[in-house]
């Protein structure tokens, strides 16, 4: 028996932030600064971070990132988790929530 989980009726799509506010949220987090190179959307201790404020970035956020030396992570909504997760694989980027906890970590990238 399949289950679908109706986001309005879990209240997601209410909490869902912004790019911005993604992106406020890891700089307070982690006191990211914005990437000057341009490939990720923030730096930090951690590693590179890509903002995908919802579904339709990510794809074009983990090919953003891909490129990016060192540890790597995309930052989502949460509700975003089941759609992220597989556009990740293989690619040894990790994955964070908007207040930052670890929903899957990242590796190195081979090189």
């Amino acid at each position: 028996m399949a289950v679908y989980i109706d986001r309005c009726a879990t209240g997601e799509d209410e909490m869902a932030m912004t790019h911005e506010q993604l992106s406020e949220a890891m700089v307070a987090k982690f006191a990211a600064e914005p990437d000057p190179s341009g490939q990720a959307d923030l730096i930090c201790s951690k590693g590179a971070l890509g903002i995908a404020a919802d579904r339709k970035q990510i794809k074009k956020t983990v090919k953003r990132l891909r490129s990016v030396h060192g540890y790597r992570f995309l930052v989502i909504n949460r509700g975003d988790l089941f759609a992220a997760n597989p556009a990740t694989i293989g690619t040894k980027i990790g994955i964070l929530d908007h207040n930052g906890a670890l929903l899957k970590a990242a590796d190195l990238p081979r090189r």
